[in-house]
């Protein structure tokens, strides 16, 4: 998933550990989050979401673009 995350960390100042600290989790979670190896638990985004005043769906996106159909490929379909 790619998020913002280590963005909005340096904007406001914070190291990992100080974001860690606020959070309640490891600064290896903040690390693992910032370079996409974790995706957070539900109430995790809704602290963090919190934290930096802004929605899950403006921090976090899937890396895979899902169209209104609910595909995850955004190739166009042949009709037959």
């Amino acid at each position: 998933m790619d998020n913002d995350l280590r963005a909005l960390r340096e904007q406001h100042g914070w190291t990992q550990g100080a974001l860690a600290d606020r959070l309640g989790v490891s600064r290896q979670t903040v690390n693992a989050l910032e370079t996409g190896r974790y995706d957070p638990s539900l109430p995790l985004a809704f602290r963090l979401a919190a934290l930096f005043d802004t929605s899950i769906e403006a921090m976090f996106r899937p890396e895979d673009p899902i169209d209104p159909a609910g595909r995850t490929d955004t190739a166009p379909r042949r009709s037959n």
